[in-house]
């Protein structure tokens, strides 16, 4: 999905945006928008990343697996910065991926500690 040559949500954008248009009719907060979709739908495109992490590499460290997430997300950002005149990088994507490796990192802890 990072290197597709336009944005992914391109071809349901309209539909996206009649749905949140629907939920602020119905009284679910304006601050619930395109950005808060798309944040979200970065963590969790990257929560399995962390997971799969841990699993591979025994003996790390949280911040070991979660700079995995990192980095992997500076290269996507970098790739498209350099390689695709449609997309463009963002720091906040670089953020949002990070955060869901982490997740993903703490889910193993979590069951692992049960």
């Amino acid at each position: 999905m990072g290197f597709w040559p336009s944005p992914v949500d391109e071809p349901v954008r309209g539909a996206l945006d009649a749905f949140l248009d629907y939920l602020w009719r119905l009284g679910v907060p304006s601050w619930f928008d395109y950005n808060l979709v798309e944040a979200t739908g970065n963590v969790l495109l990257f929560v399995p990343l962390g997971i799969l992490a841990v699993m591979s590499f025994r003996g790390g460290r949280w911040w070991q697996f979660s700079g995995t997430g990192f980095l992997a997300s500076v290269v996507l950002e970098c790739g498209q910065w350099l390689l695709l005149t449609n997309r463009f990088p963002s720091v906040a994507d670089v953020i949002a991926n990070t955060v869901g490796t982490t997740i993903g990192v703490g889910l193993v802890a979590l069951l692992h500690r049960r």
